[in-house]
């Protein structure tokens, strides 16, 4: 059972993620997803480094979702859109797989790539 204190944390990160989505411009919207899955991702290490056992759902769910988004989502005249694809379709099965029992390096291993694109669309 979750405690108060988590849901009203789970709870203002949802508002404050709906705010910053209302209020950027569209070619933000990528590196917001970005930056939520990275957090998630390391949410979900968190969880594994306290209790190895126990899968962590939401922040998975949470960072798979936000990856098959990104990969729906890449435009069709987009120079990189093969690569961006297979990218973030590997990401998604990586979480999709972890969700049943969860491996703490391809969990770092996915937050790390996408910490590396981030980087990369920060810097453009």
């Amino acid at each position: 059972m979750k405690t108060l204190s988590e849901n009203a944390a789970s709870a203002y990160r949802r508002v404050d993620l709906d705010a910053r989505i209302e209020a950027s411009a569209a070619s933000d919207l990528t590196r917001i997803c970005l930056e939520e899955a990275v957090t998630a991702l390391s949410q979900a290490l968190f969880a594994l480094e306290r209790a190895p056992g126990d899968v962590p759902r939401e922040a998975l769910t949470r960072a798979h979702g936000i990856a098959v988004w990104l990969a729906r989502s890449v435009a069709a005249d987009n120079p990189l859109r093969e690569a961006l694809l297979q990218f973030y379709g590997g990401i998604a099965s990586t979480l999709a797989r972890n969700l049943r029992r969860s491996r703490l390096s391809e969990i770092a291993t996915a937050r790390d790539d996408l910490n590396d694109l981030l980087a990369a669309a920060k810097a453009a």
